[in-house]
């Protein structure tokens, strides 16, 4: 088992340090990479291979020269090889490393680690809030609200208050477990293939509390919050927040994916509302990120992902919105030809006040379901309009036009939002896919509606287009920036069974791939409950840049989040 090591010629602020000087950086970098290995428990002679990514003038054999004066006899038999550094990279770098590291691969008997390491756990044994597996609530506490995905941790914490977290972040170290954040768990397979049998799963739903601070219009959210609650509270001061469309959904991942709202088009990504982030950082240090404070770390956490700290409190700027037009309307799937192209003509020409989705749904015969959707096959348009009732109507006439057998659009106080997009209520097993389109002609909605319109069979339970741009397409100081797409797609199968996890992948995946040819290319963080690397969503300098605020404040790679940060 290897892994692979970056290190660069920077200081611990991430500052380039010996600019232009390539000897004096690569002797940086190695110092660097050095540390980085004992740090992780290694030992110098466990280094396989280096490869110095250069891009300055000096002779490969120099460069190979230093460096094997640097190894010594202990490491000779490391390789070393010279490759031209092609990538961005920030001005007067010149070299860097890219090293193979041995690690020792864990044991298993019957399905339960033996590494030493994990059967001990002294120091999180000694702490309350941590539970091992065969202990009473184990079970239950690494149940995720996605009930397709079995979590099987070394340990899982459920801290209540931000000193069992610093303790539990602390205790994992000493027993040389990485760390993986998790509030409700909508997203979590994308961290299951992440070894978590090896680490602490560290459950913040139980670190809750919303203050609202009217006359600033702001919130102070802890860390494992559900947007309801942060609703609830806003809502009696005439405000709201840039929630999404489910309100079992926690605060925290929400925003660190980027958040997409239904006031989206109309104010932006939900990150761009965020004022402040605290969090415990992987020595167990509790710092404040804030553009005045540790401002690269802020840039990060604000749409660039979980891998950077256990976040325990956010502040966000909140909406002076008491109500809205909102709704939806409703058709049998049979007319979804005609809906889905009059939908997407009207959004080419709505204004940015207009944030809306459309839906092909499918709905099993459950008692529980309500007579309009059980057992039913159909089309939905649902969202909200910021505008006064005259206009809003005016707006909608087009759609209404269609004849809708249920139309519910209409002024409703702005907590009443988080019903409309009917998201299910408890947890749910399922699998899904996703897309970023750049635009819905014809041929697309053809191509949609020949993988999951009327007349075809399939499991699948929803295929969504969210309308995007507006102010979701102009970019804020955050790592995601802007949503680079006209539309959303998001494809959902029911998972009760493995065998139907399984059909539900393909499924989702032939939805996605159906639309392939008008796809951007790029991947919305929030909508993507598939293992995906930062590539997926964000540009190669911004990448760097996440690259390089992940090496000061997780250089030992504690953290495991659903999107990882990795260079190309």
């Amino acid at each position: 088992m290897t892994t692979t090591i970056h290190s660069e010629p920077v200081d611990e602020r991430g500052d380039l340090v010996h600019a232009d000087d390539a000897t004096a950086q690569l002797c940086l970098a190695f110092v660097r990479l050095e540390h980085d290995i004992v740090d992780r428990g290694l030992p110098l002679t466990a280094l396989r291979r280096l490869r110095v990514h250069n891009a300055s003038a000096e002779p490969a054999d120099e460069l190979v020269g230093i460096l094997a004066e640097r190894l010594g006899d202990a490491t000779r038999d490391v390789r070393v090889e010279v490759v031209a550094d092609e990538r961005e990279r920030p001005a007067g770098m010149l070299v860097r490393l890219e090293a193979t590291v041995a690690a020792p691969a864990p044991t298993h008997y019957e399905g339960i680690s033996m590494n030493p390491i994990i059967t001990g756990l002294a120091a999180l044994r000694e702490l309350e809030v941590v539970l091992l597996p065969g202990d009473t609530g184990y079970d239950d506490a690494c149940r995720p609200w996605n009930l397709a995905v079995s979590q099987r941790p070394a340990a899982v914490a459920v801290p209540r208050t931000v000193a069992e977290v610093v303790a539990a972040v602390t205790a994992a170290g000493a027993d040389g477990l990485r760390i993986a954040p998790q509030s409700t768990g909508h997203a979590a397979s994308a961290i299951a293939g992440d070894h978590l049998e090896e680490a602490l799963l560290l459950r913040l739903h139980a670190l809750t509390g919303v203050e609202v601070d009217p006359a600033l219009r702001t919130a102070r959210v802890a860390g494992g919050t559900l947007w309801q609650d942060v609703v609830a509270a806003a809502a009696p001061h005439g405000l709201t927040a840039l929630h999404g469309s489910a309100g079992d959904v926690a605060v925290a991942g929400y925003l660190l994916g980027g958040g997409l709202s239904f006031y989206g088009r109309a104010h932006g990504l939900a990150a761009s509302s965020v004022r402040a982030i605290e969090l415990v950082t992987a020595d167990g240090e509790l710092i404040r990120a804030s553009a005045e404070q540790h401002a690269a770390l802020f840039w990060a956490l604000r749409g660039g992902g979980g891998g950077f700290g256990v976040v325990v409190a956010v502040e966000i700027d909140l909406l002076p919105i008491a109500d809205v037009v909102a709704g939806m309307l409703l058709w049998d799937l049979a007319a979804a030809p005609q809906v889905a192209r009059a939908w997407a003509e009207w959004t080419s020409t709505v204004p940015e006040s207009v944030t809306t989705s459309l839906r092909l749904m499918r709905f099993p015969p459950l008692p529980e379901l309500p007579p309009f959707l059980s057992g039913r096959e159909l089309v939905v348009i649902d969202g909200a309009l910021l505008e006064d009732d005259e206009r809003a109507a005016e707006l909608l006439a087009p759609l209404r036009d269609l004849a809708p057998e249920l139309d519910t659009f209409g002024r409703m106080p702005s907590s009443g939002l988080l019903a409309v997009h009917m998201d299910p209520p408890a947890p749910t097993p399922g699998v899904s896919d996703h897309a970023m389109l750049a635009g819905l002609p014809e041929a697309a909605i053809d191509a949609l509606l020949a993988a999951a319109g009327p007349g075809v069979e399939t499991p699948l339970m929803i295929a969504e287009l969210r309308h995007l741009g507006g102010a979701l397409a102009r970019p804020h100081d955050g790592a995601l920036a802007r949503l680079d797409g006209a539309y959303a797609l998001f494809a959902v199968s029911p998972a009760p069974t493995p065998e139907l996890a399984e059909l539900g992948e393909q499924v989702t995946a032939a939805v996605a791939g159906a639309l392939q040819p008008w796809s951007t290319g790029g991947t919305f963080p929030n909508f993507a409950e598939r293992p995906d690397a930062s590539s997926a969503f964000s540009e190669a300098a911004d990448r760097e840049r996440l690259v390089r605020v992940r090496d000061l404040y997780d250089p030992r790679r504690v953290w495991i989040a659903s999107h990882a940060v990795e260079r190309d």
